[in-house]
């Protein structure tokens, strides 16, 4: 009998895995084009976001208005930045991704120490993609 190998792509763990990373590489591109519009592209409708400050916002038009407001005034010509710290899939349809990053003045290559935030991302699948459904900040050093 002859034993045969068949590769099939990475498994659908693995795929999930990058598709949840990949929610924070298309932030950071709406972020850099500054577009709220961009930005809440990655939210499910009922997505929730609460920021330090006492910021609370529930669902994609909350969101919208919110990140379209500040990319013209507190973000305006700012950057974000940010690095994964640990991505685990809860089920089939639901994963955590933390992060930790934070905004870029312009001009900055890095994030001060006292802007450096830790974020957590609940993701979920929807349809054929994953989007985020709630997402809440708060600053390392306080």
């Amino acid at each position: 009998m002859t034993d045969v190998t068949t590769t099939t792509g990475p498994s659908t763990e693995a795929q999930d895995k990058q598709a949840i990373g990949g929610l924070a590489v298309r932030m950071s591109a709406a972020w850099a084009a500054h577009s709220g519009e961009a930005f809440t592209s990655i939210f499910t409708d009922d997505a929730t976001i609460v920021l330090p400050g006492g910021v609370y916002l529930a669902g994609k038009e909350q969101i919208r208005e919110y990140m379209s407001e500040q990319f013209l005034g507190k973000y305006k010509d700012t950057q974000v930045t940010g690095r994964p710290l640990g991505l685990r899939l809860i089920d089939e349809n639901t994963g955590v991704l933390i992060t930790q990053g934070g905004v870029l003045i312009p001009g900055a290559e890095e994030v001060t120490p006292e802007e450096l935030i830790q974020g957590t991302w609940v993701c979920v699948r929807s349809g054929d993609q994953w989007l985020v459904s709630a997402y809440q900040n708060s600053r390392v050093n306080i």
